[in-house]
């Protein structure tokens, strides 16, 4: 276990932490993903969430069809316009699934000791008797004894909006179930999970494949969440799918991590993929409740070592009917932070939630005051002994940049860049202070048209904790030796002192390519 990063070494007083928390142009280091849905689609109320510090907005099609989540979409480019805030993009897939579909949307109560049979004949109403589900090979999974849960948005934990059955029998294609709670459950649709069982179903299915191909290539999604990622298979053939679409070539691929078959190939799908999302709440049901933490440690711990994003799930649930946080998920939000998450992901919280922009606001403070006392000389120390010699010439140059600031206490690190690249790994080494990606884009062509890269690379970045990105005007090459690269370096310093991150007097690490040679400067500002 690597839980080591926990406080500075100096010890905390008092009277820091009755000091008032001070507000800042960077809410937060860490980054956040919010979930767009009915209490949080309009302009005004993006607008709002992106002034908070959501910087990616996740669409996920477990439920809404495309044109709903276009209308959506179409509302959060209006947003980044008016407020001057990026933003990336990100779809999340559906999977394998199970549902439960309730068509007329009547509340079906469920009384504890009672029985109710899981059907897969669609066509029955749902009710407090049966429950049809969306999966014909149910019934062959699934022995006496088995455990399954139902829940909306999955399991919150309340175990009056959500049930836990065990499988009695098995007759022909139905589960016959023995109810072990008493719940009522409301709503058009709910989540059926089968504790520890392996579903046979792909995990890009047919309509997963259909949605990206039809909504998320038009729209150059930036992200794209694989929910239940099992093998690092499913990331292969996903980004393989990807790449024939053309436009997709460049979306990164989130290995969302559901169960203990993708917790027992995490390694293989870690290398795989671009990212990882921790589904807690599903999780949290494959494993003992006692097993989570040390999950969410170690792989945390991987995640950072390996210099590729981590993100959290399932941390303020209570927020979606509350203005505040319990004490415990306040606590929770600033451990996943000193655990070394990347971003934390809001799902109903902000989707159905009364609260979407006051969660925003709320995790932010809290993952900024967790960012103060992470101890980033330890971490550094960590990781630059993990990643050994001799270092790539790239890694090399990043941890100096990073050694660079911490030493001479740089109030900013700028790092040109056109893939992104040397951002992100100036970002695995976790400054304390914001690391300013400054890409440059590069033209390009595919034989028929000429386009410029960048807005990716910028977007894609929105996820990864400590990285701030600014798209440079494309007629500055990256490589440049002459004074382009000067005007370059003081729009960069001018967004720096907009923002209120670089004052007079301070000192700023540049971290550039010149000619062939990456070099890594310190310059210390005038008046």
């Amino acid at each position: 276990m690597h839980s080591t990063n926990l406080l500075l070494e100096e010890p905390i007083r008092m009277a820091s932490i009755l000091e008032p928390s001070k507000t800042s142009f960077f809410p937060a280091m860490t980054k956040i993903v919010g979930t767009l849905g009915p209490k949080s689609r309009s302009v005004d109320t993006i607008s709002s969430c992106l002034k908070a510090g959501m910087s990616v907005a996740r669409f996920d099609f477990s439920w809404g069809d495309a044109a709903y989540h276009q209308e959506t979409l179409e509302n959060l480019k209006l947003a980044i316009k008016s407020t001057k805030k990026l933003c990336a993009v990100m779809l999340d897939t559906v999977g394998p699934e199970l549902q439960v579909v309730n068509k007329s949307e009547t509340p079906i109560s469920l009384e504890e000791n009672g029985t109710v049979v899981l059907t897969p004949h669609q066509g029955q109403e749902a009710s407090s008797s049966v429950l049809p589900i969306n999966f014909s090979g149910l019934a062959k999974a699934l022995k006496p004894g088995a455990t399954i849960f139902i829940g909306q948005y999955l399991f919150t934990g309340s175990e009056t909006t959500s049930v836990w059955l065990e499988v009695s029998e098995v007759k022909g294609d139905d589960v016959v179930c023995i109810i072990k709670n008493t719940a009522t459950l409301a709503g058009s649709l709910f989540t059926l999970h089968c504790s520890q069982i392996h579903i046979d179903l792909p995990t890009l299915s047919d309509e997963d494949k259909d949605v990206i191909r039809k909504w998320g290539a038009p729209n150059k999604i930036d992200f794209l969440s694989l929910s239940y990622t099992r093998h690092a298979e499913d990331v292969r053939e996903a980004r393989e799918f990807l790449t024939k679409l053309g436009d997709l070539s460049q979306t990164q691929i989130f290995a969302k991590i559901e169960n203990v078959e993708g917790l027992n190939h995490f390694d293989e799908i870690l290398a795989e993929a671009d990212g990882i999302i921790l589904s807690r709440g599903n999780l949290g049901i494959d494993l003992p409740p006692e097993k989570v933490f040390l999950f969410q440690k170690s792989a945390l711990h991987k995640c950072n070592m390996a210099g590729k994003p981590a993100v959290v799930t399932r941390v303020v649930d209570s927020m979606t009917d509350n203005l505040r946080p319990t004490r415990a998920e306040a606590t929770d939000v600033a451990n996943a932070v000193l655990d070394g998450s990347d971003a934390i992901l809001l799902g109903a919280e902000t989707l159905r939630g009364l609260y979407p922009v006051e969660t925003i606001t709320t995790v932010g403070r809290i993952c900024a005051e967790a960012e103060k006392v992470f101890n980033q000389d330890l971490y550094y120390k960590r990781t630059v002994k993990y990643v050994g010699e001799p270092m790539t010439h790239l890694e090399s140059i990043a941890s100096s940049a990073v050694r660079a600031a911490i030493k001479v206490k740089a109030s900013v690190i700028i790092c040109f860049t056109s893939s992104g690249r040397a951002a992100r790994l100036i970002a695995k080494y976790r400054p304390s202070m914001p690391v300013l990606s400054v890409v440059i884009p590069r033209l390009k062509t595919n034989q028929l048209k000429w386009s410029f890269t960048g807005a990716f690379e910028a977007r894609q970045s929105l996820i990864v904790r400590g990285l701030f990105p600014m798209l440079a005007d494309p007629r500055h090459p990256a490589e440049s030796t002459s004074a382009t690269n000067e005007s370059v370096l003081k729009v960069a310093l001018d967004h720096g002192k907009a923002s209120g991150v670089i004052k007079s007097h301070d000192r700023v690490v540049v971290c550039q390519k010149v000619g062939d040679s990456s070099v890594v400067k310190i310059i210390e500002l005038d008046d």
